[in-house]
């Protein structure tokens, strides 16, 4: 890409804007987009001035969000008008979106009324949900045709259809009454009626479906293209895989955002402002800032027994870290089990029995270990080293029920269990094994 961006660089200044045109239609859209992204935005006007107009309009769907507002702002009219009048649907309201207000403004100028009514009817939906994500461009059939004609229509229309891979037959009020793969036009005989063959076990969405539902749909059935249906069955919309691989990695992005304590934010790391940055931060820093003041609470209560007996100090962090690391371990694993629906909250009993076995297992091998490492390695007074290993046995077993349980918990709230990950996990584990501690050293100790 870079000696990419050197020879365009280089034509422009040299004035060769044919060579320029040769080269860069032969490449992928998305790879003409991601040139045109690392152009300075002079260069890429005038590049994106050079390509055809069938490629430009695919081009411009890929590119960022910047870059598209500056060409949106620099172009005549008649080019804004070529360019989405000939995008899909998602991809324009994807792009409205995203564009302030005057940039709408410019852009909803320059399409037709009819456009313009079917633009601001999606704009309407809430955000993330089907409406909001699906295109009108499919291929709609009639269960009365023959295969032959099914494959004319969509000889006909099919260029202009995001998809043509699975075509939907409805009725004359529009509602849908089944799906048709084409690979079953082209193994059917062209007299065969569409209705002896299409599917009418279908899977189908309404246009308020959260678009985290969706992808789990397309997920669990294997699928490329789903119909959307509004409250009378008509179709509206389809979503297809494309839009869903996009859904997927934004829902993973934001589940690694918020379990790393972090505010979700849709913009590149590299182009987010440092203040954006911070801000997206500070609040739960602040938050688990607080909440750590409980931990120091614990041990200021218990500063008699910590400068009775020194040595229970120095062990501190090793349980903590123990704590919050076996915490964290179950939270990780329930958290993408209900992300992928593979638990439920129903599950909840079942997930914390599990746990508990898995921490008392652990919690043995681990309490046996420290007990030699403390007793017969660093020669330590017996009832420290028991009363040691006894507590990182309880914070072992009480740090993975609780790892496992506030996801699900968190789940049931309405609440996104993300945020029950690694931060919080290990803030509340820390508390909770710090006073089995010094518990335990009260009650062996000093008993």
């Amino acid at each position: 890409m870079n000696d990419m961006i050197s020879f365009v660089e280089t034509c422009i200044q040299e004035g060769k804007f044919s060579r320029i045109r040769e080269e860069i239609i032969e490449l992928n859209v998305v790879d003409i987009a991601q040139l045109l992204d690392e152009l300075e935005e002079e260069k890429t006007l005038i590049v994106f001035r050079l390509l055809p107009k069938e490629i430009s309009v695919e081009v411009f769907s890929y590119m960022s969000t910047e870059q598209q507002q500056y060409i949106i702002e620099s172009i005549t009219d008649k080019e804004i008008q070529n360019i989405i009048s000939n995008m899909f649907m998602d991809d324009t309201v994807d792009i409205l979106e995203e564009m302030p207000a005057n940039v709408v403004k410019k852009i909803l100028r320059n399409v037709s009324e009819d456009r313009r009514k079917l633009i601001n009817q999606f704009l309407r939906y809430p955000d993330y949900s089907a409406g909001s994500l699906m295109t009108i461009e499919y291929v709609d059939l009639k269960k009365e045709m023959t295969v032959e004609q099914a494959i004319q229509r969509i000889r006909s229309i099919g260029l202009d259809k995001e998809t043509i891979n699975i075509c939907y037959v409805m009725d004359q009020n529009r509602k849908l009454e089944g799906v048709i793969p084409i690979r079953q036009l082209l193994l059917n005989d062209g007299s065969t009626r569409i209705g002896d063959i299409m599917e009418t076990n279908f899977i189908s969405i309404d246009t308020h479906t959260d678009q985290e539902e969706i992808s789990n749909l397309f997920r669990k059935y294997d699928l490329l293209a789903m119909p959307v249906v509004d409250h009378e069955n008509r179709l509206v919309g389809i979503i297809t895989i494309d839009d869903i691989v996009d859904i997927i990695e934004q829902e993973n992005t934001e589940d690694f955002q918020v379990m790393a304590a972090i505010q979700p934010s849709e913009e590149e790391y590299l182009k987010t402002r440092v203040t954006r940055l911070a801000k997206n931060r500070i609040v739960w820093l602040l938050i688990l800032m607080i909440s750590a003041t409980f931990t120091g609470t614990i041990i200021k209560h218990y500063e008699e027994v910590l400068s009775s007996v020194v040595v229970l100090a120095a062990f501190i962090p090793m349980l903590m870290d123990s704590a919050g690391n076996a915490g964290s371990q179950s939270a990780t694993m329930i958290i993408r089990g209900l992300a992928l629906e593979e638990i439920h909250i129903r599950n909840i009993g079942m997930v914390i029995w599990k746990e508990l076995r898995v921490g008392l297992m652990v919690g043995i091998i681990l309490s046996a270990v420290n007990f030699l490492r403390v007793y017969w390695f660093e020669k330590t007074d017996i009832a420290v080293a028991i009363t040691i290993s006894i507590s990182l046995f309880l914070t072992i077993v009480l740090a993975k029920v609780v790892g496992s349980s506030l996801p699900i918990l968190a789940k049931k709230i309405k609440l996104d269990p993300a945020i029950m990950a690694a931060p919080m996990i290990t803030t509340i584990v820390d508390a909770l094994s710090l006073l089995a501690y010094f518990r335990i050293a009260t009650w062996l100790i000093f008993k």
